[in-house]
Parts: C-alpha cells; sequence; structure tokens
C-alpha cells in the first residue's frame, strides 16, 4: 500500500498552522520535510526550530529528507 507524505516545503510559509491543520484532517499519512544546509544544496528549506514548531502541530510521522553535508552534526536533535 502506498504511503502519501505531502511535502511541506511546498506550504504557504505565512500559514504553516493552516497548512499543517490541513494536512491532519487529509487522508496523508506523513509529514515530509526537507532540510538543507546551504552547503550540500542550496538552502530554500526550514531548519530545526520550525521543525520542532511542527511536531507539536501533528501526531503523524514526519518523514525528514536531510540534504546536508555533515549529518552527524544533527544526530542528537531530534526531528
Amino acid at each position: 500500500m502506498p504511503i502519501i507524505a505531502p511535502s511541506l516545503l511546498a506550504s504557504n510559509f505565512l500559514n504553516l498552522q493552516a497548512e499543517c491543520n490541513m494536512l491532519n484532517q487529509s487522508q496523508a499519512d506523513w509529514f515530509h520535510l526537507d532540510v538543507m544546509d546551504g552547503r550540500f544544496v542550496p538552502n530554500i528549506s526550514f531548519g530545526l526550530p520550525i521543525i520542532e514548531h511542527i511536531r507539536k502541530a501533528t501526531n503523524k510521522v514526519c518523514d525528514v529528507h536531510l540534504m546536508i553535508q555533515e549529518p552527524e552534526k544533527y544526530a542528537e536533535e531530534r526531528l
């Protein structure tokens, strides 16, 4: 069975709470979060402080796509 994981990178960042609410009410299985460090790839995403707020806004699984050069620097952080 396929897993539906819409990317929050496609969200309207001015209405991120509303976007999270909409996904919570949808049939989406997971939230997909893209994390970029600006070195491995250009940084057009959000960082850990925003992800912490997103985690508080949902009980769904957050699938995190790390596009960063030194993931070990973030291994202790909870995404």
